[in-house]
């Protein structure tokens, strides 16, 4: 992953492939929180149901609190700082040598309040009208097959697209455009993946130029800052209460930097307890069924002294006309006929020709194969 930054060219900078692996940690984080949530609003709908249906702006809340931890701590968002990068201020003159002579992390690297509310909005905002933009889109059965609506959609749908007035119009418009720019928006950010791959650009995302701002590695000199943050002790008092009131006061701080290893390993979690539980999961078949044992086909009904004769060696042949089975059809007493023969015989005699038990003609069943 790093041989195409690394022969050649700035160590420092990021490969594509790390970038892609921390925008898919970013876009994982709010499935995931989103089934977690349903899975207890069934335990407790009273207080969660709500939650749920307005998820989408209670994981805005929670991320704005998060990122903006992560941007003002390590100038870097939460899936950035998980996979060791940095956002620094771009500047306008390079000075790699002089700060190689220097030493230490520049000054002016470090983000200003006006590239962290920046960068807030577009790790936050634009997600989140991404997301109402594709729910709405949805809502107005765009993408849907009618066919597997629930009852009533489809006429819903109909009525508000066929409204007369400006707000029909207006939906209208916003489902017959919204793919387009959706497809315009992707392919220019693939375009975008594309030049930063072959150092076209310095920016991975067209809109970190705006904010002034690019995607570094960490070095030996971000790690050296940070163990020297974390051994200076401040002066503290001595007490119960003042010990009780800084645990208060670091409390927060120390969740939020332990999310860096709690939220993936939920991540993965998760996703395990969806293959375990899946219907496909070879991890089924080890578990036992909470009802018991599975209940045993029964057994063959043996055949009538006075019925007719079957011969166990021409297997896959109507016991009735001899010939191989066509359209195999199965009576309640388990043989397989054609299913001529088997609706003739039990139209004349109302039984099982072999067994002789009573039989209907609705209680034909053909047999898929």
């Amino acid at each position: 992953m790093e041989f195409f930054n690394d022969v050649g060219g700035d160590p420092l900078k990021p490969s594509l492939f790390e970038l892609v692996a921390q925008e898919q940690l970013r876009d994982l984080l709010q499935p995931a929180l989103k089934y977690v949530l349903a899975v207890f609003a069934q335990r407790y709908p009273r207080y969660l149901i709500r939650i749920v249906n307005r998820h989408e702006e209670f994981y805005a809340f929670i991320m704005l609190f998060v990122e903006r931890h992560y941007l003002r701590k390590h100038n870097a968002s939460f899936s950035e700082n998980f996979y060791g990068l940095k956002r620094r201020r771009k500047p306008w003159i390079a000075t790699e040598r002089a700060t190689s002579a220097v030493g230490g992390i520049p000054a002016g690297e470090k983000l200003r309040s006006r590239e962290i509310w920046r960068s807030l909005f577009l790790l936050i905002a634009v997600p989140y009208i991404r997301a109402k933009g594709q729910d709405y889109y949805e809502s107005l059965g765009g993408g849907i097959d009618s066919d597997i609506l629930e009852d009533g959609g489809s006429e819903r749908h109909i009525r508000e697209l066929t409204d007369g007035g400006i707000a029909g119009v207006l939906r209208r418009k916003f489902k017959m455009l919204y793919p387009w720019f959706n497809t315009g928006f992707e392919v220019w950010l693939l375009a975008h993946n594309v030049a930063y791959l072959f150092d076209r650009t310095p920016f991975y995302r067209p809109w970190l130029a705006w904010i002034g701002v690019d995607l570094r590695r960490l070095n030996m000199d971000d790690f050296l800052a940070h163990k020297a943050k974390q051994n200076a002790i401040s002066p503290t008092k001595s007490g119960f209460l003042a010990v009780v009131r800084r645990l208060l006061l670091r409390s927060p701080q120390l969740l939020l930097d332990s999310l860096r290893l709690l939220l993936p390993t939920a991540i993965f979690f998760i996703k395990f307890l969806e293959w375990w539980y899946s219907p496909g999961s070879p991890a089924r078949s080890l578990s036992i069924s909470p009802l018991g044992p599975a209940v045993p086909p029964p057994q063959i009904l043996p055949p009538h002294p006075a019925g007719i004769t079957i011969d166990s060696t021409k297997y896959g042949h109507c016991p009735l006309c001899k010939e191989p089975i066509h359209n195999a059809t199965a009576l309640p007493s388990g043989y397989v006929f054609c299913y001529r023969c088997a609706h003739d015989h039990v139209e004349q005699h109302g039984n099982c020709p072999i067994t002789l038990l009573p039989t209907k003609a609705w209680q034909l069943r053909k047999v898929l194969v």
